[in-house]
């Protein structure tokens, strides 16, 4: 395993799980802090580890690169913008061809902190699922044989591949240094990860009041942990089946039964992070919901049999606002996931 996201991974993975079970002290030099008594989320790190700033800054470079697609047309970043909450802000991603693909684009920010990746979890490392979208050829149709050849021609990639791997660009390089620059993208700092901390003036009565309700009803049983969710597979319509979406792909709404063929895998998915959610609408994995207000509402009779009254979203929304962190130093753009 490539050693700088090797050391990163060693931290990550000690805190994908349910918070209070996440008390392992982590000594690579990281702000991991366990969460407080009781408490089903713990506090977002400040950082993900002890990561070479070279290869961050490498995979940077990588991320918006239009070269690394077929045709030089499109990046990483142009599915995941970092100043759109870290996606797209479409319902559905778009190829570069003008098609529209089955599934919502998850945001990237903390996606590192995920068991899995995709909505369908079919793939266990960062690595692994950045040659399939950089191969993919309704995303960004590379080849090796290609885009290799592209890179080691710059000579301040050659350089800087040379720095930190001795060689030039190779293909493990290549995966490497992106998947660093992502476990870079971690948001702390949200109004909650304060509140944890013991600053019981950094969100309001209101959003305190809707926190009590998310765990009262029983959201945090799915939602946990250091990332508020993606730590677990989930079915998506417990009590009662979500109403397919117009629009909606019906090989998307199978889930990991496309993967793994059991008849208990249907209308299974990854369960999202709720990190930043306020900045990431449209919801779900085919982005049916353009609001918070419909999202807590849909969830909340599909997945917990129960019908919410209005005030009782409304508080729920409040604290899931608290949930939007900062990237280097900034809040992430409000307003993509409030409505008037």
């Amino acid at each position: 395993m490539p050693r700088w996201t090797a050391r990163i991974r060693q931290s990550l993975r000690l805190h994908r799980a349910v918070a209070p079970l996440a008390l392992v002290a982590v000594t690579i030099g990281t702000a991991w802090t366990a969460p407080p008594a009781g408490e089903p989320i713990a506090p977002l790190p400040s950082s993900a580890g002890t990561a070479d700033p070279a290869c961050v800054a490498l995979g940077e470079r990588l991320f918006h690169d239009p070269r690394l697609s077929g045709g030089n047309r499109v990046a990483c970043a142009s599915c995941h913008d970092l100043a759109r909450g870290g996606d797209d802000g479409l319902a559905r991603a778009v190829s570069p061809d003008g098609e529209v693909l089955p599934f919502n684009t998850p945001t990237v920010f903390n996606a590192a902190l995920n068991f899995r990746f995709n909505w369908r979890g079919n793939f266990r490392t960062l690595e692994e699922h950045n040659e399939a979208v950089l191969l993919d050829a309704t995303l960004m149709n590379a080849r090796w044989n290609v885009l290799l050849p592209k890179l080691r021609a710059d000579p301040d990639y050659a350089r800087a591949f040379a720095a930190i791997y001795g060689r030039p660009p190779e293909r493990t390089d290549v995966l490497d240094a992106l998947a660093c620059y992502q476990c870079s993208l971690l948001t702390p700092d949200a109004p909650f990860d304060r509140y944890l901390r013991g600053d019981t003036a950094a969100i309001s009565a209101e959003a305190a009041q809707g926190y009590r309700l998310f765990k009262e009803y029983g959201c945090a049983a799915c939602h946990q942990g250091t990332n508020a969710g993606g730590n677990l597979f989930q079915k998506f319509g417990v009590f009662a089946t979500p109403l397919a979406h117009a629009e909606s792909s019906p090989e998307a709404d199978l889930g990991r039964f496309t993967v793994t063929g059991r008849n208990r895998d249907r209308r299974v998915f990854r369960v999202p992070s709720l990190r930043n959610v306020a900045v990431t609408a449209p919801y779900f994995h085919d982005g049916r919901a353009t609001s918070l207000e419909e999202a807590v509402d849909v969830m909340a009779r599909n997945q917990l049999g129960r019908e919410l009254g209005a005030r009782d979203i409304e508080l729920i929304v409040e604290f899931l606002h608290t949930l939007t962190g900062e990237h280097r130093g900034h809040p992430l753009a409000e307003g993509a996931g409030r409505t008037p």
